[in-house]
């Protein structure tokens, strides 16, 4: 059997197969969900993967879940990436999900959700808000974080985008160094999110999923705001496919006892 996880968030598209062969790639989501799935579909095939197959079993989570049509079945993202978090936390823990359009704290006891929050009403402290940061600077994610690693002094007080954008490009306009503007985005987002960690959320397990799950400099900087080492784990970013290809083989195991 093959177990297909398919998470499509508003920027990028994660598959992760689980059972007979284990694979993982990405694809941008582009403009549509439907071509993005079919682009997914296809991609398996070339795999040796046949979503039309009986040996094969998908579930969808993300914002474009809905536009897998060949799912058999869609799952909240919450419920996906609270599963595949704490498999790679190897356990009950806190996952800190900074995705591109929103930026999940889900709390995992007992193997379930026990609690959440969300911020989806601003771009503020997500994937989105870096980006546009990235290229104010003419940087990539990756280079912006290698640059705020050299970086000091700078702040950004802004909790709107939009106004945050209008104090890098005075910091621009200034002359100040790359490498200081930079620190103080990689600082302003990890302030956001820090904020959306009630304390009664926060646990001794900690992981970071999403875009900025591989950034050891991002875990570190967030670590010291509220006070715990978080882990990092390569397969990051794979969280909520990861979760959705579990759920699924429990919800196909299930369906067989019946």
């Amino acid at each position: 059997m093959y177990f297909v996880g398919i998470d499509i968030g508003s920027t990028a598209a994660k598959v992760a197969v689980c059972g007979d062969k284990d694979l993982k790639f990405v694809l941008p989501t582009g403009w549509s969900g439907k071509q993005t799935a079919a682009e997914i579909r296809k991609r398996l095939y070339d795999e040796g993967i046949d979503v039309s197959a009986e040996n094969v079993y998908v579930g969808a989570t993300g914002y474009g879940r809905n536009a897998v049509d060949y799912a058999n079945c869609a799952v909240t993202e919450i419920s996906c990436h609270a599963e595949g978090g704490s498999r790679l936390a190897k356990g009950d823990c806190t996952v800190i999900d900074v995705g591109g359009q929103d930026t999940k704290v889900i709390m995992v006891e007992k193997g379930r959700v026990s609690d959440f929050i969300m911020n989806d009403k601003c771009a503020a402290g997500t994937g989105k808000f870096v980006e546009i940061m990235a290229n104010r600077l003419g940087v990539d994610i990756d280079e912006l974080f290698e640059l705020a690693e050299r970086g000091k002094g700078l702040t950004i007080s802004s909790l709107c985008t939009v106004f945050a954008e209008t104090e890098v490009i005075n910091y621009i306009g200034e002359g100040r160094e790359r490498e200081d503007i930079a620190f103080a985005v990689a600082d302003s987002v990890a302030s956001k999110v820090a904020l959306m960690c009630r304390k009664q959320m926060i646990s001794d397990n900690i992981i970071v999923t999403g875009g900025l799950s591989g950034i050891r400099y991002f875990a570190d900087v967030l670590g010291r705001k509220i006070h715990r080492n978080i882990k990092t784990n390569e397969n990051g970013k794979y969280a909520g496919a990861l979760g959705a290809a579990y759920i699924a083989e429990r919800k196909y195991k299930k369906s067989c006892e019946r």
